[in-house]
């Protein structure tokens, strides 16, 4: 073709500088373009001086030789997206069997190097389809055996392809003399640890990573106790692993821990793989006051560090000291936004007698007490915000009267903006319906009322608290007894429980809408010029000419044998508001139809109490 385009220079179509570069294109077949991407040319025309172009995005695009040279870059026959266009089908086989003839592939396409993102951008979705994560480990491991590839530890820096072969041992040894500082000596020194077992000679590289890191130990004791202790931990299982004896004058973790250092500071610094280790090396340095320490140390750390140290806490069969921390810290507000907010992610029935109303009033002093001190961190409000059911459980076991006081606290919150709020009301109101006249503004409205003798208001108030202080609490202690047996699916006492929870919730509920509703009246001076609530009527029978009596009373005071009956039954409904002489008539249960005239109605608080009852009150 090179002589193909001398004619069109000669034609002056072309530029002379303009005819290699478009050798190596036809040569290639293949090209880049910094807009279009990746391109395969499919017919040179030297008549009409133009290419043919496939690119990704444009189809049988045709191009002017001449833009052609001055804007494609040509790419060669065996780069990545040339063989991908090519034999795309081969390079799954090459992912499937052969992992690193794959990576030298996708290496040398990039002048021999490429980091982990490239790599994966080459390969995935195209030849890669399944689970690159997998795959990617499966070829790590080989990467680290092959002498030919040079591994860096951060992900962000370039895998290298070299000819020469260097073996694992060699190359780590390299990275590790070269690494400068000791946070960059921890690291390679981990490597090593992992790579043990394909060492040629592990004792050698542990008889030279130990000593050098024993001296930066010792400097780093004091001015960075974190890195130090780091250190020690890497150093301490290569002596393991090596089988190497410790000297008596290495640094150990006591002698961290002995400088009376600040646990939580320590261990914030600590990568989160350490941090169990770390607890424990402090607990065995430290045993007469390590669960002091815990304890102190639980509201000052991260939700993540509370989590560890909460398991170290359980695995010491320490719950009991736990409880009574969290317990403390509760009621007294003093409790971190971020150890409520570890206590809001691993809520269970174990911390069931502390999960209550009381931890959301802690959780917004929490969050208030962030605001004064700036504190940027909002993972606690947005938790509750996006956990649907948090809110509900929390307060599922309070009275009314708390449950009105934390809906007052939370519309008053600086913590939550007006969507949030109404958005948190509702998951109340849905659950506690009682309360919407409270966040609406409005008062509940009279005919929704019920009128209720205080005798009966009082039983049924202690009904309601015998079930939240005793019944509820009981229930909550035997559900976490009975999920400390195992496997919930086939625990019938922990089901049990479960079904008795929802029966004493839904009661609970019940009661409320009841209370929040009822009036009490000691039913004195009502009308009885008409019929009302608190009146002794008689009446007459006219099917059978009898005369028959009642007392109409509360909502709650019915008692048939004594010829009491609610105002809400059907027969005092048919009966109220009518005047003496008046005429009515109701059906009863079963169809049959009942006629009564109205003789008397008189006040039922005139009666004398030795008075008798009448002893036949209407149906």
């Amino acid at each position: 073709m090179k002589e193909e385009f001398e004619k069109l220079v000669v034609a002056g179509k072309l530029e002379r500088h303009q005819v290699e570069p478009l050798v190596l294109l036809t040569t290639s077949g293949y090209c880049m373009h910094r807009s279009w991407g990746f391109g395969k040319i499919t017919t040179v025309d030297t008549v009409f001086a133009r290419f043919t172009i496939d690119f990704q995005t444009k189809a049988s695009h045709t191009m002017d030789l001449a833009f052609a040279a001055e804007s494609l870059k040509p790419i060669a026959k065996d780069h990545i997206l040339a063989r991908k266009a090519a034999d795309l089908e081969g390079l799954r086989q090459m992912a499937a069997l052969h992992h690193l003839d794959l990576i030298k592939l996708v290496l040398k396409s990039y002048n021999g190097r490429a980091t982990v993102d490239q790599i994966q951008q080459a390969l995935v979705p195209d030849v890669i389809k399944d689970d690159w994560k997998k795959w990617w480990e499966a070829a790590k491991k080989e990467l680290k055996k092959d002498g030919h590839f040079q591994v860096p530890l951060k992900k962000t820096e370039p895998i290298i392809y070299q000819v020469k072969e260097v073996s694992l041992q060699d190359r780590l040894m390299t990275d590790f003399r070269a690494a400068k500082g000791l946070k960059a000596r921890i690291l390679v020194a981990g490597e090593v640890l992992k790579n043990v077992p394909d060492l040629q000679d592990k004792t050698a590289a542990a008889a030279e990573i130990i000593p050098a890191l024993n001296v930066e130990i010792a400097t780093h004791q004091r001015t960075q106790p974190a890195v130090a202790l780091e250190a020690i931990f890497v150093r301490d299982d290569l002596h393991e692993a090596a089988g190497l004896a410790m000297a008596d004058t290495e640094l150990t973790v006591r002698s961290i821990w002995s400088q009376d250092l600040k646990l939580g500071a320590l261990l914030e610094l600590m990568p989160a793989v350490k941090h169990h280790r770390t607890l424990e090396s402090f607990k065995a340095a430290n045993p007469d006051r390590w669960l002091e320490v815990i304890r102190t140390t639980l509201n000052t750390v991260s939700a993540k560090l509370c989590k560890e140290c909460v398991q170290l806490l359980l695995h010491e069969q320490r719950i009991d000291v736990l409880k009574e921390t969290l317990a403390k810290l509760i009621s007294q507000h003093m409790a971190s936004s971020e150890l409520l907010l570890w206590l809001a992610k691993e809520r269970s029935d174990a911390f069931a007698d502390i999960l209550g109303p009381e931890v959301f009033r802690a959780m917004l002093s929490a969050m208030e007490r962030d605001q004064f001190n700036e504190k940027r961190s909002n993972r606690l409000r947005d938790f509750i915000l996006a956990d649907q059911q948090l809110l509900v459980e929390l307060i599922g076991s309070a009275d009314l009267e708390v449950i009105k006081d934390l809906t007052r606290a939370l519309q008053l919150s600086p913590c939550f903006d007006d969507m949030d709020k109404r958005s948190l009301l509702a998951r109340i109101v849905k659950s506690y319906p009682a309360i919407q006249s409270l966040i609406s503004g409005e008062t509940t409205k009279q005919e929704n009322n019920l009128i209720v003798s205080w005798e009966s208001l009082e039983r049924r108030k202690d009904q309601y608290n015998d079930l939240v202080q005793k019944k509820i609490p009981a229930n909550s202690k035997e559900i976490a007894i009975a999920r400390s047996y195992g496997d919930l699916r086939e625990n019938h006492e922990y089901k049990a429980a479960k079904e008795m929870q929802k029966l004493l919730m839904r009661q609970k509920s019940e009661l409320e809408a009841q209370l929040v509703r009822a009036r009490g009246s000691d039913f004195a001076n009502p009308r009885t010029d008409i019929v009302s609530v608190g009146t002794r009527v008689q009446l007459t029978d006219l099917n059978t000419n009898l005369p028959e009596n009642f007392i109409v009373l509360g909502a709650w005071d019915s008692n048939p044998e004594e010829g009491v009956i609610s105002y809400l039954t059907p027969v005092a409904q048919s009966v109220l508001n009518k005047k003496a002489g008046e005429e009515v008539e109701f059906e009863m249960e079963g169809g049959a139809h009942k006629r009564y005239r109205i003789d008397t109605i008189a006040a039922y608080k005139t009666v004398e109490t030795t008075e008798a009852a009448p002893a036949t009150p209407a149906a």
